[in-house]
């Protein structure tokens, strides 16, 4: 038997925001056709959703939102003057991020281009001017210029993946400069915004894999003393472990930097067997199901106790990554939706506390606030894995007569369902489950 035990007297500190994702909800300003996954977002409390590929998405604005040269249509435009910008879809698309109860997290540059020609992955003409533009951009949602906002939006990171494939290469998606020619535009970039907005947090460069270590560091000498506030890369995989090695692994490069105040932010990652042939299309099928929805869960309990800051799931935008919402009707949850949920329940309360896994594949994280709260998960990506018997120690309760243990199910059959409930009125006492694999539970303890 597997054994949990969960200390709730043992402060570890905060919950991280885990439970980030790639793009935000979707809402149709333009019409009576009010199919939106909105209320959803709001109960998941999803805390970042990073716009990157939102132009994919008609819904959002398609191609004249978000990507700098969509903003910033014209290159040889005066980029102090507000009308040489085009932000209206864009304000849109921000304002139902913050409908949602998220914050933007902005990647400038340009979504991936798969296909031949390259049309928005190209060196801009001047690098100075481009930081200029980015500047406006921050000045227009943030400081209210041309007619803008004031919103809180805290992270913007430079680019998207430059380092997709070997330089000289006609088939790198992100860019079609140098590697030497993006150093240049990322430093350039970097100094000119932290220089002119302190107090935000500007970094990059939205590694490919953190396994291109010799470009990563090439990237961070030419910086000299420039620091970025964040590093940022991406890893899919199909085992918590690798994930997890990837994020030390992260962590250990930027220390070895110097770069120990640095966030270390995975903003990219999902299940991915392979990326070509029935190894891809298997993975796809696995984002939309159980064994899909367990993996994020367990990914994201594994990460709380990593050396990472943030995470951000790819990708709550209608497609074939989205593991959390119907692609034809974004009303309709998926399994992948309920992780969300389960671990904003964490993140609610605010702080960690002692949770020890006696056993594998067995992930755990527990938290204290208003409520005392567990969330476990059986994942393995052996489908024929065998049930778990699992005893659950709980210590350290705050029970001043009786509490409430409430058992809430996401399997097959239930979509974080209340399934079970019992009063005790002790401080310490245990509970027993059988976990089959990719189930996962919420547990919450309730003061009565």
């Amino acid at each position: 038997m597997d054994i949990v035990s969960v200390d709730f007297s043992q402060k570890k500190g905060a919950i991280k925001p885990m439970h980030c994702t790639n793009n935000g909800p979707v809402y149709k300003w333009a019409s009576d056709q009010r199919i939106t996954n909105l209320p959803y977002f709001q109960e998941a409390g999803i805390p970042y959703a990073r716009v990157h590929d939102s132009s994919f998405y008609a819904t959002y604005g398609g191609e004249h939102i978000v990507d700098v040269n969509m903003i910033f249509t014209n290159p040889d435009a005066d980029p102090y003057d507000p009308a040489s910008y085009d932000f209206d879809l864009t304000d849109d698309y921000f304002k139902v991020i913050e409908l949602g109860g998220s914050k933007v997290f902005y990647r400038l540059g340009s979504k991936i281009e798969h296909w031949r020609k390259k049309y928005n992955t190209l060196p801009p003409k001047d690098f100075k001017k481009w930081a200029i533009v980015c500047e406006h951009i921050i000045r227009h949602y943030c400081y209210g210029w041309a007619n803008g906002f004031n919103m809180d939006i805290q992270y913007w990171e430079i680019w998207n993946e430059a380092d997709n494939t070997p330089e000289g290469s006609a088939h790198n998606p992100c860019w079609s400069g140098t590697d030497q020619q993006f150093y240049d535009l990322f430093r350039i970039t970097l100094e000119h915004l932290k220089t002119t907005f302190p107090s935000l947090k500007i970094g990059g460069p939205s590694l490919t894999t953190i396994n291109h270590e010799e470009w990563a560091q090439k990237l961070i000498d030419n910086l000299g003393d420039i620091k970025p506030d964040f590093f940022s890369w991406h890893v899919y995989n199909d085992r918590v472990e690798k994930m997890v090695e990837k994020m030390r692994m992260a962590r250990a490069f930027l220390d070895k930097n110097g770069l120990t105040e640095c966030e270390s932010i995975l903003n990219e990652w999902n299940y991915v067997k392979d990326w070509w042939g029935d190894a891809w299309e298997y993975s796809l099928k696995v984002d939309k199901s159980l064994k899909g929805a367990a993996f994020i869960s367990a990914t994201m309990l594994a990460s709380q106790d990593e050396p990472l800051d943030m995470l951000m799931y790819y990708d709550a935008r209608p497609g074939g990554m989205n593991g959390m919402f119907n692609t034809d009707c974004v009303r309709e949850r998926l399994k992948g939706y309920y992780p969300f949920y389960m671990f904003n329940q964490l993140y609610k309360q605010k702080t960690q506390v002692s949770a020890t896994v006696d056993g594998n594949n067995l992930y755990a994280v527990g938290a204290s606030g208003d409520e005392q709260t567990v969330v476990i998960t059986h994942y393995n990506d052996d489908d024929n894995a065998p049930a778990k018997q699992v005893k659950i120690e709980f210590t350290g309760v705050e029970n001043e007569g009786k509490v409430k243990l409430e058992y809430y199910c996401l399997d097959e059959k239930n979509d974080c369902a209340l399934v079970r409930e019992e009063i005790f009125t002790a401080n310490e006492f245990a509970c027993y489950l059988t976990l089959p694999v990719y189930t996962t539970y919420l547990l919450k303890i309730v003061k009565l």
